[in-house]
């Protein structure tokens, strides 16, 4: 059991911590941005690609469940089984393990400019005015589809917490990649 509104705080705190490293980033040069790992992987603008993929779905998703939530708040929010594992596998850690990707949601190849940048910025934006929304329902009652299945619904608060996590899992990911972090920047990992 979580407490309603200090969920909606980290995430709303996370996010905008979001905003800030994705404005800092645009600080550094197109070569940068685009400069394959020694160790394989995704560039600076393809972890952040990702992530606009995902928000493609989610954010849509999420505001139309917001509009139609037929319920009244409340201040506890309960994971659901599922949504708790999957929002806690996308938690950052020291050394990421490696998941997966489904094909429409790996950039990798892909010519990407930096107005992939503004575009997350917006997208973060956007989660912002979701999470207040989310005060005005309940968390728990509150059903939304996910990206890999039409068929599995997650409780809101769970879905929020994994597109909030997975944003963080590969922002850290992007963090690691910059050579340099700009002066006033936060870099330090989720703290949840």
């Amino acid at each position: 059991m979580l407490y309603v509104d200090k969920l909606l705080a980290e995430l709303t705190d996370l996010t905008k911590q979001h905003i800030q490293e994705l404005q800092s980033f645009k600080q550094l040069p197109q070569d940068v941005l685009n400069r394959k790992p020694d160790t394989g992987g995704w560039n600076i603008l393809e972890c952040v690609e990702h992530l606009n993929r995902y928000g493609d779905f989610y954010i849509p998703e999420i505001a139309f469940r917001l509009h139609n939530a037929n319920s009244r708040p409340s201040t506890v929010f309960k994971p659901g089984v599922l949504g708790n594992y999957f929002a806690k596998s996308m938690l950052p850690k020291e050394k990421l393990n490696r998941m997966k990707t489904f094909k429409p949601m790996d950039p990798a190849g892909t010519s990407l400019g930096a107005s992939v940048l503004d575009r997350s910025i917006h997208q973060q934006e956007q989660l912002l005015q979701l999470l207040e929304a989310s005060k005005r329902v309940d968390l728990t009652q509150v059903k939304t589809s996910i990206s890999i299945s039409k068929w599995i619904k997650l409780r809101l608060g769970d879905t929020l917490r994994v597109v909030i996590y997975h944003n963080r899992r590969h922002i850290v990911q992007a963090l690691k990649l910059v050579p340099y972090v700009p002066s006033g920047t936060k870099t330090s990992p989720c703290r949840l």
